[in-house]
């Protein structure tokens, strides 16, 4: 990696009016309400639709034309565990304040609750035992279904209204946490949904399989009781706070607000104690969507066909660096990978670094309107520094033999 001899430091002025609206939706899955949000330029976006799919409404222009050629390849936001997508409201907003000016590409955006998070959840729970839970089983491949579906039945809505060559255009997927996990396999699985992932310190695994319940519900007695405990445990108020200590770099940049929403969302149902149980029960995701122990996430990996960008922030606890130069180096030679390394920023870069996330975003949504993802040596500059409310971060575009391993992140790798 050159050495930096000067500094630029990113400074992003705009108007304090917000030029989108953000508008939530229900969607049914299996049965099953999904919450979800999609935003959209004020000037284009079409009045607020509640309890059904919110793009029934055709896409239209100023003029009441159809837009077609204008509309960006849409974008869907995934989030981490436990919580929902008011924890990609920041990069919401960063995305359109970067698109302000570049409306001739109009850009939307999706976020959604996976099934058992957020405001997602079946109808009628009553602790693993409502006949809307029976054999349901909260696993990273129900995670994988409902976001694939989603993709096919709102994102992608085959409208009339909507031309040929819009309805079938594909999806760029930005997910955190378990959310990149999720966008790994959805990408495997249907290739053809797929336009490119941008992985926000993804965990590599997911999905425990411990023995004795295969994690449908109703649970049986002991997982049950664990479930409850641990549930119990993980949404106190406390506990929580102790999370975010542990995932952010910066404590400037959670409150007391994000606190308490993360744990609303564990009181919005009667089903949360069996949910968790069915969580820690169930097995990991295969590839071809059976049931299978082995943790298949790096095979996944190998068979993207989607070009792939990497950001993690550098001081993470758990998803480190060195984890992104294994999949690094498990990505097909033939796909298209960029590795970029936010500097005083933890586990959640899309909420704690969001001014730098969007501009590392719109920079490869660029390059890859363009076709030029394989071009530039460097599409993020490495003495670029962006200025976030709660302090600044500098963004490092390496190669994967440039990302430095400590004795204990070798140790670490080799187990996951």
């Amino acid at each position: 990696m050159m050495q930096c001899f000067y500094v630029v430091v990113i400074v992003l002025v705009f108007p304090r009016s917000e030029s989108y609206v953000l508008r939530p939706g229900i969607w049914d899955f299996r049965g099953h309400p999904i919450a979800f949000e999609k935003a959209d330029f004020k000037d284009a976006a079409p009045e607020p639709t509640f309890g059904g799919n919110v793009n029934d409404d055709a896409v239209v222009d100023n003029d009441g034309l159809p837009l077609t050629s204008s509309i960006c390849t849409p974008i869907l936001l995934l989030n981490g565990f436990g919580v929902g997508s008011f924890h990609q409201h920041r990069l919401v907003q960063e995305i359109f304040k970067n698109n302000q000016q570049k409306q001739d590409h109009r850009q939307i955006v999706y976020c959604i609750d996976y099934l058992g998070q957020g405001r997602s959840w079946p109808q009628d729970c009553q602790d693993g035992h409502g006949p809307f839970e029976a054999n349901l089983r909260y696993c990273g491949q129900t995670w994988v279904d409902q976001v694939t579906s989603f993709i096919e039945e709102i994102i992608l809505n085959d409208d009339e209204q909507i031309s040929e060559a819009v309805a079938k255009r594909k999806v760029h997927i930005v997910g955190n946490s378990v959310g990149g996990h999720l966008a790994v396999f959805v990408a495997a699985q249907r290739p053809d949904l797929v336009e490119s992932l941008a992985l926000l310190n993804p965990t590599p695994v997911w999905g425990l399989n411990l023995p004795g319940w295969n994690g449908r519900l109703p649970a049986p007695w002991f997982p049950k009781i664990v479930g409850r405990y641990l549930f119990d445990r993980i949404r106190d108020l406390k506990t929580i706070e102790t999370y975010l200590e542990a995932a952010y770099f910066n404590r400037a940049a959670y409150d007391r607000s994000l606190i308490q929403q993360i744990r609303d969302c564990t009181e919005l149902s009667n089903g949360g104690h069996a949910a968790f149980a069915s969580i820690l029960w169930s097995p990991p995701i295969n590839l071809d969507g059976k049931e299978s122990e082995e943790k298949m996430f790096y095979q996944a990996l190998a068979s993207l066909d989607c070009d792939v960008l990497m950001l993690f922030g550098r001081d993470d606890p758990w998803c480190k660096p060195a984890f992104a130069r294994r999949m690094l180096e498990q990505t097909p030679e033939h796909v298209a990978t960029r590795y970029v390394e936010l500097s005083n920023v933890g586990h959640c870069p899309n909420n704690e670094a969001p001014t730098a996330t969007a501009f590392v975003l719109q920079a490869w949504w660029q390059l890859s309107r363009e076709g030029r993802i394989t071009g530039d040596p460097w599409f993020v500059e490495s003495n670029n520094i962006v200025q976030e409310e709660w302090g600044q971060t500098q963004l490092m575009e390496k190669k994967s033999h440039e990302i430095e391993l400590s004795l204990l992140d070798r140790v670490a790798v080799s187990f996951v």
